[in-house]
């Protein structure tokens, strides 16, 4: 079957129909979910501290939950408005923006501290007219040029793709590499056809002058059905906190729901219930 990106542009390919099929999938839900803990360990904030991250191709909102599990706020964008659509009844806590990445950004210098993107980058990779704008080195040069410039000194960027060759990978880092970037490209389990995955660690800044050292790629014996042997004792890890303590369910109190609904609010959202005694009030159980 031929990949997503060769039979239509993004936000064609990703209508009514395909938006809300792709987000209730389980399958793409724990591949999502375990691609967003990945980026976030190369991303490697300092822990128990606030950041804003950008989530470029941000979808239905998939990689976004796991970005407020792990307490960070964070905005989104991208070009399919049904995604954008299915996120915003999904109530994700993110700011939404509806842009097309080729076009580059207009964020103010140094607004992120970070930015992740998960099964984006090939996107940008198909010309859709001939026109030279529409060419991808173009559209590479304008992405990573203004993504530069809208994170701060020193941050990271991390892409989870799939390229199609050897020479996708070459386009890609050595445009990131003329914008301005430090890094390169990550590969875990490089040996299994099914469960190799490829980051693209970015650096902004050298870290008081000395070069960033690229992080290491995963490695481990594929078993059946392409999963990798200790991957589950890495998913218990990951549900434990930075001081190595289960994380806690999030907590639904009254002011959760007030800032919820406070959040709504500022979008225009109509219908929010007004707020009273009774918001937030544990009911009894019903019989």
């Amino acid at each position: 079957m031929s990949r997503p990106e060769l039979q239509a542009p993004p936000e064609i390919y990703y209508g009514d129909t395909e938006a809300k099929k792709y987000t209730k999938n389980t399958r793409n839900q724990q591949i999502q979910a375990d691609m967003t803990y990945r980026a976030l360990e190369l991303l490697n904030l300092p822990p128990d501290e606030p950041a804003f991250l950008l989530d470029i191709g941000c979808g239905s909102g998939l990689s976004g939950e796991i970005l407020d599990e792990e307490g960070y706020l964070w905005a989104g964008v991208d070009i399919a408005p049904s995604m954008l659509e299915v996120a915003l009844e999904r109530e994700v806590e993110g700011d939404l923006f509806l842009q097309d990445i080729g076009q580059g950004f207009g964020f103010r210098p140094g607004s992120f501290d970070g930015a992740i993107s998960i099964s984006v980058l090939q996107w940008l990779l198909n010309a859709e007219t001939s026109h030279p704008t529409s060419s991808p080195p173009h559209r590479l040069n304008r992405f990573f040029t203004t993504l530069h410039s809208a994170l701060r000194n020193p941050s990271r960027a991390v892409f989870q793709f799939y390229p199609s060759s050897d020479d996708q990978i070459q386009l890609i880092t050595s445009i990131a590499q003329k914008a301005g970037f430090g890094g390169g490209v990550v590969v875990d389990y490089p040996n299994s056809n099914k469960a190799r995955k490829v980051f693209l660690c970015l650096y902004v800044g050298g870290g008081g002058g000395q070069q960033q050292q690229i992080p290491q790629g995963l490695d481990g014996d594929v078993v059946e059905d392409g999963k990798v042997r200790f991957e589950k004792r890495r998913a218990r890890d990951l549900r434990k906190d930075r001081n190595g303590k289960r994380k806690s369910q999030k907590v639904i109190d009254r002011d959760w729901i007030l800032r919820k609904k406070e959040l709504y609010r500022k979008r225009g959202k109509e219908s929010v219930p007004r707020d009273s005694k009774f918001t937030g009030r544990k009911r009894k159980p019903v019989f």
